[in-house]
């Protein structure tokens, strides 16, 4: 023990020396964040990007995944549920690297590069602290305790219980599936939805909804406010006015009203583990009183949209020209739609002018805007709109409408058809000649960038040399220059991942093949030992093993091309809190096998055996299908320096070492097993391998599974959020096969080609030991005294001094 107490205290004194920001910036803070803070996503990855936690724990602060991976929002989520209720740059998310910044002078914002993103304006105006509450508010304070900015004035598209909603303010959606938007606004003694066209139209109010309760006669609403189960409008004084209750349930709970893509707003509370959705009622209660209920001009009735009977000649039942203020007035005309229609915006806008029928007509033919008009023969009302969403049927045939349409298309007889056949064969000559143009301009780049990537710019002596040397290598794999590359990737600037061996660009060829793209980092080989071994890797080809396409020797630059996989890496979808993209068990399983077929062909089936040295979930990439295939395999033979004896540096990851790593023995392919063991335990548990999170029972994994398996309680074991048939025989097969494979002896993890029997039912799987793990619980603790803060290691500078490499952990991933 006093050995483990004297390599604790190394690592740590190794850790700070080497990284000290890290170490400092990572540090999670609890309520408030302090003057002169800095720092980017990457020195909070091991806390889900969260920096700042509010009091209670409900509410995080900090870089938040987008769909996008490589991409991230700064804002406030509800932890439990991974809900996102505020978000300073949601139309601009940043990269890992880019820095959030609360500076001496009070300003709080978000960098890019030389550009600054978000702000909260606050320089010199007193602010001393930042304070994250626990209703989700997230405040900068004077001295004095007086909020100077606040997110709950600023708020998304979601509003909580007792944010105060007033004029001035908007709540906006994000944008939906036809990439349309809609705000909320405080107006002129009314709450109104819009939805965002060029010129914004009403679809909804508070003021003219029959469901909500009328408190105190009054106008002039002011504020609208969450409390309990319903939305209450006050005016200037404070008096209530009206409620609009949402919910049955008036139990005490944080509620959430958030505006969607949609163009709805529904009700939800924040609950512990789940974002429960118990309010049926939406707003606006009718579907099709929204925008994009149907498509423009189609007509929406109740889960039905029907195409307008004026329009049926039409293609896509809408006009087929669209009216332009560049075309003289004589080329359009009005389409009598009838008289039997609705628009959501009547009776929220007021009338363009009071007319009769064909003064409504006339200025809208004048008015080159103007695409669709309503008329009120009884008041004289007449409405032009610019933008048209769908409509629907009017029970009172009080409105005429007219359609504005191409002269042409209202046209018929034989000259209209014959000028709209010869416009159509003007329209096909023209993509049949740009589209031989595109193919030529197409074939010249590619064969010119063929030429280039084989031209590399050295002396013609050192050329000759190397292509001789390539000539005499089979199965070589594509050679790339350095500019291909960078033209590809667009200067490397779109990141997949970043890791020990260095950091992954997504890349498009011309003939539009992607690629993953990796740039190695810290190489010590020369060009021919380098395209040795990568000729090595580029003859491995195996259904479970990415794919190495080609690579790039030119000056200091040593990159490999991979082919690129569509859904990532494991770790990304194992480790997830949002239940709808939880992995089924089969797929689980699939994955399993798949990642061990692939390691035992590395072991067993190649030329030269291969260890992999570094499997983790982040090292198992999955292909469109999700079919399991191990990446960076032969990197730490390509990166080692000089081996006189079996014993490497260490290479790999926090929590998935083998013990021989640390203790001095040799590595062999059995520190595979013992990493592979541990992968398969995080696909059954959905779960990291240690979890600070997790009761202090539970946090080393593995211990917690080995215990689980002497009780027999299975179901413990297993990701909570699975739905699957607790008898299935797989679920047994899976944990006793991972509890074999880390055993702490060498001698008794099997192989992986008995992994696979194992996996596959072709053979028994007998009981693991159980007593001889306390090994391992040494090594867990180690790993958690040393840092919270590195989950990666690349290629260690320490030669064989296995104790010291061993705490040289590098930054985060």
């Amino acid at each position: 023990m006093e050995t483990w107490a004297f390599l604790n205290c190394i690592g740590i004194c190794l850790l700070i020396l080497f990284q000290p920001e890290s170490c400092m910036a990572s540090v999670q803070k609890k309520g408030s964040l302090p003057l002169g803070f800095r720092g980017d996503q990457m020195h909070w990855i091991d806390n889900k990007g969260v920096i700042l936690l509010s009091n209670n724990s409900d509410f995080g602060f900090g870089f938040i995944t987008t769909d996008d991976v490589t991409l991230f929002l700064l804002a406030i989520v509800h932890l439990s549920s991974s809900t996102t209720i505020w978000s300073a740059n949601r139309d601009n998310p940043v990269r890992n690297n880019d820095y959030f910044v609360f500076n001496e002078s009070g300003n709080a914002y978000l960098q890019s590069g030389e550009s600054i993103v978000w702000a909260t304006n606050t320089v010199n105006k007193g602010v001393s602290v930042m304070e994250l509450q626990n209703s989700g508010n997230l405040v900068l304070l004077a001295d004095d305790g007086s909020p100077i900015w606040q997110s709950f004035s600023h708020p998304a598209d979601t509003l909580l219980s007792n944010q105060g909603f007033s004029e001035g303010m908007k709540l906006e959606s994000n944008p939906g599936p036809n990439n349309q938007s809609y705000f909320l606004e405080m107006k002129s003694g009314d709450m109104l939805l819009y939805v965002n066209y060029g010129k914004p139209q009403p679809y909804w109010s508070m003021g003219q909804d029959n469901r909500k309760i009328i408190n105190k006669n009054g106008v002039g609403v002011t504020l609208a406010a969450l409390d309990a189960n319903s939305w209450r409008f006050y005016d200037k004084n404070k008096a209530l006015l009206w409620q609009f209750v949402f919910s049955n349930s008036d139990r005490n709970a944080t509620w959430a009203a958030t505006l969607g893509g949609d163009g709805y707003i529904t009700f939800s509370t924040l609950e512990s583990g789940s974002l429960k959705i118990d309010a049926p009622i939406k707003i606006p209660a009718d579907s099709c009183s929204r925008p994009q209920s149907c498509n423009p001009y189609q007509i929406c009735s109740t889960n039905n949209c029907q195409c307008l009977d004026a329009l049926a000649s039409q293609p896509n039942c809408r006009p087929n020209v669209s009216p332009s203020c560049n075309e003289p007035n004589g080329s359009m005309e009005l389409l009598d739609a009838g008289d039997g229609l609705d628009y959501f915006a009547l009776g929220l806008v007021p009338p363009s002018s009071k007319t009769d029928l064909n003064g409504c007509k006339t200025s809208c033919l004048d008015n080159c805007s103007c695409l669709l008009l309503f008329y009120d023969g009884k008041s004289g009302d007449c409405f032009h709109f610019e933008h048209v969403g769908s409509l629907k049927s009017s029970k009172e045939k009080g409105f005429v409408s007219y359609i504005k349409i191409s002269a042409t298309d209202a046209g018929g007889g034989d000259s209209s058809s014959g000028g709209s056949s010869k416009k159509r064969a003007v329209i096909v000559a023209t993509i049949v000649i740009g589209t031989i143009l595109v193919v030529l301009v197409l074939l010249f780049v590619g064969i010119r960038q063929f030429k280039k990537s084989n031209d590399l710019p050295e002396s013609p002596k050192e050329n000759s040399e190397e292509d001789n040397f390539l000539e005499s290598i089979s199965g070589m794999p594509v050679r790339f220059s350095y500019k291909d590359l960078q033209v590809a990737t667009k200067d490397f600037s779109a990141i997949l991942g970043r890791g020990g061996f260095g950091s992954v660009y997504e890349g498009i060829l011309p003939d539009g093949t992607r690629l993953a793209v990796k740039q190695l980092e810290g190489i010590g080989q020369g060009k021919k030992e380098f395209r040795a071994e990568v000729s090595i890797i580029g003859s491995i080809h195996h259904l479970h093993l990415v794919r190495l396409k080609g690579f790039c020797a030119e000056g200091a630059h040593r990159l490999l091309v991979y082919e690129f996989m569509g859904n990532g890496s494991l770790e990304r979808w194992i480790f997830k809190k949002n239940k709808e993209d939880v992995l089924d068990w089969d797929t689980r399983y699939s994955i399993a096998v798949g990642t061990a077929k692939g390691l035992a062909y590395l072991h067993e089936d190649c030329d030269v055996k291969i260890v992999h040295c570094d499997i983790k979930p982040e090292n198992v990439l999955l292909d469109d299908n999700f079919l399991a295939k191990v990446s960076d395999f032969g990197l730490a033979k390509l990166m080692s320096r000089e081996q006189s004896h079996v014993f490497t540096t260490l290479r790999g990851t926090r929590g998935y070492l083998a013990p021989e790593w640390i203790t001095n023995y040799a590595i062999s392919e059995k520190s595979d097993v013992y990493s592979y063991g541990m992968v398969l335990l995080e696909i059954i548990g959905g779960r990291k391998n240690y979890d600070t999170s997790e009761t202090s029972e539970k946090s080393h994994f593995p211990s917690y599974a080995f215990r689980m398996m002497e009780e027999g309680k299975l179901t413990d074991i297993l990701d909570a959020n699975l739905h699957m048939a607790k008898s299935d025989p797989r679920v047994m097969v899976a944990i006793k096969v991972a509890l074999w494979c880390i055993q702490d002896d060498m001698y008794h993890r099997p192989s992986m080609t008995k992994v696979v029997q194992m996996l596959e039912g072709l053979s028994p799987v007998p009981p693991p030991p159980m007593s001889s793990q306390m090994n391992s619980r040494l090594y867990s603790n180690f790993y958690k005294s040393i840092s919270e803060e590195g989950t990666s290691s690349g290629p260690s500078d320490c030669n064989s001094d296995a104790y010291l490499s061993a705490v040289r952990l590098s930054g985060p991933r």
